[in-house]
């Protein structure tokens, strides 16, 4: 510093002086303490405690702990960022600078402050301050006014409207052409009627048709499929088993009496009958669950009306049951069936212990294969017999349980379904212990999401002002300095010590902290003798008294006697420089 003041900017001398110093004697000057006490500074990096005897600085005796208010904000800012990771952009230094100048005070017994926000009770509350983000609230939902419903009725009823009208023109369309046809079929019906017996063939061959009875049979598909485009009654099942018999006319009859064109036509008539008869059983069957399923859909949303809560807690209870089954039946399928209590610790297959009747006769054919073939020459697939063989190895044949379609794994995915409509709060896999991994669903943010907590953080970051340990810094408090400064005094009488805790005076930004006297005066009273007076004063403005006490010193009119000029810098160097005890006199 004297380098660069005497030889860059050249000042023409220059005086250097302790910041605890100055604010202690301007305080002095005052009347706030006396000429024999303590100067207690914490600044931004460091701290001091520096006795005065006959209002001059021992700085023999002085100590300085490496901790300031600096700590205190940066311990602030991690311990914010930890607990509120999202808004780490938020938690700026000069934010975080002001929250702790805002909100942060000194415990008078930390260890009973921390329980009493450890228990949550109404006075940790009381406590507990909040910084708001800023925020914005989703927009609220508004229920529409008349005219939106009447304008979204009217628009709705315009779109059936058009919807009606392209479905009307379709069936009008259809109408149409399946009249055109039916036309087209009378007409050649007609024509069938002048045609000579030995021409038929030939004339509807030319017509892509091979026999008169498939012209009847496309004439009456396409009269009941005119019929009910138009909405009219279709024709009963009695005339349909009638029109059946006329169209299967050879089935009844015995083979002997028909001829080898009439046998072929009779074996098509069987294959046409089955396979429709085969349809039309399935389509009963379907239509007969479709009636069933919906019947129970109906019953289900009675239950649900009547008891809506207990309904919700039984589809609950079910889809927990269903999904541990499932997930018991994974395990078992991964890991082997171990019921019959050997572990299979060593030479275990795994699921080879579930293999089913076909996989097990596989895997002896496959065996049997393979034993067979080592033995000499391989001449599997020479013989017939081996096809039959064969297939039966092969995995198409294979009826595995597995590839079928499970119920159980249906009726959960129908109970997650309904739970997810009737439930908000439920969450597909919420019931059952494998959904740890699940993330949850999007929930809208609130105001809550945007709020900055400040509980135990309000006292425990200034804290490291009497416990540096906190932070990992191995030295002593505040209260410990004094005690060190104290025993580092010469034996100047006896009662010095007493006389010089009766005027303590705090000093610096971090003495600004509420309950700073307090904690200071009984962390004092724990290391001097009982009965000892302890008196603890804060400057009159703790940050400013500094300057106004060396601004003081400058004015005095001894002090172009006590300041180091350049010219005593280029005669006897920087460490007489080192070497100068100043000493601040007024």
């Amino acid at each position: 510093m004297a380098e660069l003041l005497f030889e860059s900017y050249g000042v023409p001398s220059v005086a250097f002086g302790v910041d605890a110093a100055f604010s202690y004697k301007y305080n002095q000057q005052l009347g706030i303490c006396k000429d024999i006490g303590l100067a207690i500074s914490s600044g931004f990096t460091t701290s001091h405690v520096i006795p005065f005897i006959n209002g001059e600085p021992v700085y023999e005796a002085c100590c300085r702990t490496n901790v300031g208010g600096y700590h205190v904000t940066d311990y602030l800012k991690q311990l914010l960022s930890l607990k509120h990771p999202h808004h780490i952009s938020k938690l700026t230094w000069e934010k975080v600078e002001e929250l702790k100048m805002e909100y942060c005070y000194i415990a008078a017994d930390y260890a009973s402050e921390v329980q009493l926000f450890q228990g949550g009770d109404k006075e940790a509350e009381e406590k507990t301050r909040c910084w708001q983000l800023p925020w914005t609230p989703s927009p609220a939902d508004d229920p529409p006014s008349e005219e939106e419903l009447a304008r979204k009725a009217a628009l709705k009823e315009k779109q059936s409207q058009r919807l009606r009208e392209m479905a009307e023109a379709k069936r009008s369309s259809k109408i149409n052409e399946l009249e055109n046809e039916l036309k087209g079929l009378e007409f050649l019906l007609e024509e069938l009627k002048d045609t000579e017996d030995d021409q038929i063939v030939s004339f509807l061959a030319s017509r892509g048709y091979a026999s008169k009875r498939e012209v009847e049979a496309a004439f009456a598909k396409v009269t009941q499929t005119l019929r009910k485009a138009k909405g009219e009654q279709v024709p009963s099942d009695e005339k349909a088993d009638a029109s059946a018999a006329e169209k299967y006319y050879l089935i009844d009859i015995p083979d002997e009496e028909l001829s080898a064109e009439q046998l072929k036509e009779k074996r098509r008539q069987v294959f046409l009958k089955s396979t429709t008869e085969a349809r039309q059983r399935a389509k009963q069957k379907r239509l007969e669950e479709e009636l069933e399923k919906e019947k129970e859909k109906k019953l289900e949303e009675q239950r649900r009306l009547e008891n809506p809560e207990r309904y919700t807690e039984q589809l609950r209870a079910k889809y927990k049951e269903l999904s541990e089954k499932l997930e018991q039946r994974k395990r078992l399928k991964t890991s082997g069936n171990h019921a019959n209590g050997n572990n299979n610790v060593s030479g275990g297959v795994g699921r080879g212990e579930r293999l089913n009747a076909a996989q097990r006769e596989r895997m002896r054919l496959l065996t049997t294969a393979a034993f067979d073939r080592g033995k000499g020459e391989d001449t599997f697939g020479q013989r017939d017999e081996d096809w039959q063989l064969y297939k039966l190895m092969s995995r198409d044949n294979d009826d595995d349980d597995d590839d079928k379609p499970d119920q159980d794994e249906a009726e959960l995915a129908r109970i997650s379904s309904r739970l997810q409509e009737i439930d908000p709060s439920f969450f597909p896999g919420s019931e059952s212990g494998a959904s740890a991994s699940e993330v949850p669903r999007f929930r809208p943010l609130t105001k809550e999401d945007f709020q900055i907590i400040l509980g135990v953080e309000r006292f425990r970051c200034p804290e490291v002002l009497f416990k540096p340990n906190l932070i990992g810094i191995d030295q002593s408090g505040l209260d410990e300095m004094v005690g060190v400064s104290l025993r580092r005094l010469p034996t100047w009488g006896q009662g010095l010590g007493d006389k010089m805790t009766t005027s303590i005076l705090m000093t610096g930004g971090s003495c600004l902290y509420p309950g700073m006297a307090e904690r200071l005066e009984a962390g004092i009273r724990m290391i001097r003798p009982c009965g000892t007076p302890i008196k603890v004063l804060r400057a009159t403005d703790p940050i400013m008294d500094a300057w106004r006490g060396a601004s003081t010193y400058a004015a005095a009119m001894q002090f172009p006697q006590q300041t180091f000029s350049r010219m005593d810098y280029y005669e006897k160097g920087e460490d007489w420089l080192r070497r100068y005890k100043f000493r601040y006199r007024i």
